[in-house]
């Protein structure tokens, strides 16, 4: 081929090349996608999930389905995503249950940080504290008054072992210098249900869910745990008010497989960012207490390895016993 010839058909070649898809870089969402939920149904992090599901399917162009795989404290879910391919198809609905698993749950069979890759934050929200009426306490120094008169004798429910519920009950407790006993449920609901019939008299839980049973009179409600009162709870104190340094809160966020593709990661947080900037999900976020948590995907994962220190000191000042 003479010179001439060849130099036009590389510059032919090379065009073509610019203009093919690269094949390391397949179309993305190619199937529905999938949000694990390692909670029951009901709980903050299944209603978040179900919430997001629709905006995020219209601006992806796929299906977003979710699916709840409760069970052993959040890990068997957990786990099923860390072992997902990494494709951005299978992500991870998680919450600070699993900042504090990293210290409690020493022999799960995923690390967090290292097996899945940070998203985006959603959102933050604060707690109650309610009890059933036949306890006969209408106040946080009297519920303390009255576990320091009979130590070991008063139970509390949570969720679960590790849930923002169980440590929220932990660090009361060990602020307060009282003995309390965890009666553990696999969810929220479960929780809740033996609260309001009174078969565990006191129980931390989600302001909005618990608001209705306390304007009905099912149960008290002693006081929230933010720094600031409750606009969905006006009239009840913070904890802080009668035990200084106390404060507690559930926050949420996504995760994806480590190894997920960058351009996936930064895709998913963009446009996660734009639901919940959106009208419908602020208006979403304050009837539910929950206020937004906006931060990188950088920003994130500096957030979850700062919590994961965080719990690991609450867990050992509580006293704590990791599983």
């Amino acid at each position: 081929m003479r010179r001439r010839d060849l130099a036009a058909s590389l510059a032919v070649a090379a065009g073509l090349a610019r203009t093919q898809p690269a094949a390391a870089q397949p179309a993305w969402p190619s199937r529905p996608i999938r949000i694990v939920v390692p909670f029951g149904l009901g709980g903050s992090a299944d209603v978040a999930a179900r919430f997001l599901a629709e905006p995020l399917s219209q601006a992806l162009g796929q299906p977003v389905v979710v699916e709840n795989r409760p069970g052993a404290g959040a890990v068997l879910g957990t786990d099923a995503v860390a072992k997902a391919a990494p494709d951005g198809h299978t992500l991870l609905l998680m919450s600070n249950t699993h900042t504090a698993n990293e210290t409690l749950l020493p022999n799960r069979p995923y690390v967090l940080l290292r097996d899945l890759a940070p998203v985006a934050a959603i959102n933050i929200a604060f707690h109650v504290l309610a009890v059933h009426p036949s306890l006969g306490v209408r106040s946080v120094a009297a519920l303390i008054a009255r576990a320091k008169a009979a130590p070991g004798t008063l139970d509390y429910a949570s969720s679960g072992p590790g849930t923002p519920y169980h440590i929220a009950s932990e660090v009361f407790a060990g602020l307060a210098g009282i003995r309390l006993n965890h009666i553990p449920f696999r969810s929220s609901n479960e929780a809740r249900t033996a609260l309001i019939a009174g078969q565990v008299p006191i129980m931390f839980d989600a302001i909005p869910t618990m608001r209705e049973q306390i304007t009905g009179g099912r149960v008290i409600g002693l006081g929230t745990t933010g720094l600031q009162r409750s606009p969905l709870l006006a009239d009840l104190p913070t904890v802080a008010e009668s035990l200084p340094g106390f404060e507690a809160s559930i926050w949420l966020g996504l995760m994806a497989p480590a190894g997920t593709p960058p351009a996936v990661v930064e895709r998913l947080h963009a446009e996660l960012g734009k639901v919940l900037d959106a009208g419908p999900a602020r208006e979403a976020m304050a009837r539910g207490g929950a206020e937004p948590m906006p931060m990188t995907v950088a920003g994130f994962g500096e957030f979850l390895a700062r919590d994961i220190e965080r719990q690991r000191d609450w867990i050992r000042q509580a006293r704590i016993e990791a599983g």
